[in-house]
């Protein structure tokens, strides 16, 4: 009689005619509604046209029948509205970002507001988002930027790092250097210590040797004759490095200078023991006699040559 009597379950109901009619029925499957594409404008004043998917359910008949004239339509006007709504609070890069707070956001509107039609809505999917031209030119001459701005520092780093290996090879560099030099001047200066080591030890020998040779018979003479045949060395290379030359009044006198020079090694030489300076004596003035005549002889050729 056009009053609510009751909900009929699924399966076999006996209806009374005349007094009985069924005037509703509701399909308890999940509805997928496509949501009219509409524009919207976002926080920083940027007009967009989006559309969407909106999927639902009834979870209570009577109130999807009697709570509202058109469920479908009321939840499609409302998601409409709750998407506008949601999009002015977003900029347009946070529009892209935040697609999936935003599908959150618009369901748990759309049940707050519908649950008083009985019907659920499950999720609500954007389909596409389209952007005005200009906008889109902007967006894209941005990324490029961006891009280039990324390219100038990746650069950048590189050249930075590059420098940065090329002075720390250079300081290891120098560092090897530095040490190389250290040891080759600890090398040379070794090699050098036992260079004069090795000529003092030679010098000292020929020191001992010498001295040995002019306590030997005939010692005196022999040395006489080194001195005199050293002066007439170094008068052969006189005047060949300057042209300017100191000489004594008595440069041509070989005998004197020999014997000057025999004079001073023997004060340098150390006094004879007491009681053989005798036999000393007398041995040297024989060994002097007797080697006279050779070393006239050998100042006379030295002369000549």
């Amino acid at each position: 009689m056009g009053r609510f009597h009751r909900i009929l379950e699924p399966g076999l109901n006996i209806l009374i005619p005349v007094l009985d009619r069924i005037r509703y029925v509701q399909s308890l499957k999940e509805i997928v509604i496509n949501v009219p594409e509409q524009s919207a404008v976002t926080l920083d004043n940027v007009t967009l046209q989006i559309d969407g998917v909106l999927y639902l359910r009834i979870m209570d008949p009577y109130k999807a029948s009697y709570g509202v004239e058109d469920p479908e339509y009321a939840v499609t006007q409302l998601a409409q509205t709750t998407m506008r709504s949601e999009l002015g609070k977003l900029s347009l890069d946070k529009v892209f970002r935040e697609r999936e707070s935003l599908n959150a956001n618009i369901v748990d509107a759309i049940n707050q507001a519908a649950d008083c039609w009985g019907i659920r809505c499950l999720r609500y999917e954007i389909k596409d988002i389209h952007v005005p031209p200009r906008v889109k030119e902007s967006m894209q001459m941005q990324v490029e930027a961006e891009r280039r701005k990324r390219a100038t520092v990746l650069e950048s780093e590189g050249t930075r790092e590059s420098a940065i290996n090329v002075a720390e090879g250079k300081k290891q560099a120098q560092i090897l250097a530095s040490e190389a030099e250290k040891a080759e001047q600890i090398n040379q200066a070794a090699g050098e210590a036992s260079a004069v080591l090795a000529k003092a030890k030679a010098k000292a020998e020929a020191i001992r040797i010498l001295a040995a040779a002019l306590t030997q018979h005939n010692g005196d003479a022999a040395a006489s004759l080194t001195v005199a045949e050293q002066y007439v060395s170094a008068f052969s290379k006189l005047a060949k490095d300057s042209n300017t030359i100191l000489l004594p009044s008595n440069a041509g006198d070989v005998t004197s200078m020999v014997a000057q020079a025999m004079g001073v090694y023997g004060a340098l030489t150390k006094a004879p023991v007491p009681g053989a300076q005798d036999s000393v004596s007398s041995r040297n003035s024989r060994d002097v006699q007797g080697t006279n005549g050779s070393l006239d002889e050998e100042l006379d050729r030295v002369k000549l040559s």
